[in-house]
């Protein structure tokens, strides 16, 4: 076998390392062309939020809470005798404001002053019969000690004194007679008992009426109750007792439908819990309620506001920085995102007040007036202080 020579094996063994080393490096400049080229170190963002600067300060509590407007009375008038009416006043219809005493109504009478006349004839003949009696147990006590007995007759019929106690509640009878004849007469005339509202007739000219029959349902006008369910916290917010209840504790009540307004006062508080709310009343009262320049009507709904005592150790904010589920979120010492549960204590019209956590309450907290649902924990944000439109 020939041999190759040497020479061509060299040349052979360099064009081979040759070409690997070009391929290699063009493989290697191909690898990197596809790499993406590096790009700068950068900072992502941080989003704008809206803030508000709070500091711990002492605020006035005000509880707020819904009831209607009661009238102090409100009656159903019955007939307390049986007849026909006779006469029926003009004003009495629903709407008419009457004042006490007022005549609604007239019940046929005839029969009732027969039964006075015949009960007043009973009694002049049982006291005609009382002062027979009286004379004869004088006249029996006369003879008696004419008689020159000692001491007390063996029985009290000797000096009539049975038949003269008989004759006088006999007397007593007749004349309860005559009084409840007299009652009786005076109820022919259905008059309001007290200065009122009618709001309803429900009786015509010529109704027959029986004992206890339906006549009108009347309201009272000396004032009106509005009775407030509030929880317990709330009655700690509230001044004690004894001031609450002086009679010139305010309460604003403001109509839910049409945005009237009213002075009201505190009238009294109710001792016992509602067994369906489980919470403790307050009645606030509003004087002549129809004489005011706006009325005040029965069955209006009102929102109350009723003033407390100053709390201290809160933050003012506005309604909207409360989320959804109930949280404040501010921003920590890193400029990053927290938030802590918590309840309004009140609120008013553009504000509630709330209690922050320990640690927040010894320097200002820059706290989000809008939280989003989106907002995480530790997220770093941009704080813009937010004006007062917003």
């Amino acid at each position: 076998m020939n041999k190759i020579p040497r020479q061509w094996l060299i040349f052979f063994a360099s064009l081979f390392v040759l070409v690997a080393v070009g391929l290699s490096s063009l493989y290697g400049v191909r690898q990197q062309a596809s790499r993406p080229m590096p790009e700068a170190n950068r900072e992502t963002p941080r989003p704008n939020v809206s803030v508000v600067t709070v500091s711990t300060a002492r605020y006035p509590a005000t509880m707020v809470a819904y009831g209607a407007a009661k009238a102090h009375y409100q009656l159903t008038l019955t007939a307390e005798i049986s007849g026909r009416v006779e006469r029926l006043s003009e004003h009495f219809e629903a709407g008419s404001r009457l004042a006490a005493g007022s005549e609604l109504a007239r019940i046929e009478a005839s029969s009732y002053m027969a039964s006075l006349t015949a009960a007043e004839t009973e009694q002049q003949q049982v006291n005609v019969t009382l002062l027979e009696e009286e004379r004869q147990a004088l006249q029996a006590k006369t003879e008696w000690r004419a008689s020159g007995l000692e001491g007390e007759p063996d029985s009290s019929l000797v000096l009539r004194q049975p038949q003269l106690d008989a004759a006088r509640a006999a007397l007593d009878n007749a004349r309860a007679a005559v009084d409840s004849a007299r009652y009786d007469l005076a109820q022919t005339r259905i008059t309001m008992p007290f200065d009122g509202l009618v709001v309803s007739r429900d009786i015509a000219l010529g109704s027959y009426l029986q004992v206890g029959t339906q006549v009108a349902t009347i309201y009272s006008s000396d004032r009106v109750e509005i009775t407030l369910s509030l929880p317990a916290r709330d009655w700690h917010n509230l001044p004690d007792e004894t001031r609450l209840l002086s009679g010139d504790w305010p309460a604003i009540l403001t109509g839910v439908e049409n945005g009237q307004q009213w002075q009201g006062r505190v009238l009294r508080t109710e001792q016992h819990l509602d067994s369906a709310t489980r919470q403790r009343s307050l009645v606030v009262s509003v004087d002549q309620p129809l004489a005011l320049e706006t009325p005040l009507l029965p069955g209006t709904f009102l929102k109350a506001r009723i003033a407390g005592d100053q709390v201290d150790g809160l933050w003012q904010l506005p309604s909207s920085a409360l989320s959804q589920r109930g949280e404040i979120w501010f921003i920590d010492d890193n400029g990053q995102l927290d938030h802590f549960a918590t309840d309004a204590l009140f609120s008013d019209s553009e504000h509630i007040y709330v209690q922050p956590s320990p640690t927040l309450t010894d320097k200002p907290i820059q706290v989000l007036s809008h939280p989003l649902n989106s907002y995480l924990k530790g997220m770093l944000v941009n704080p813009v202080e937010a004006s007062s439109n917003d």
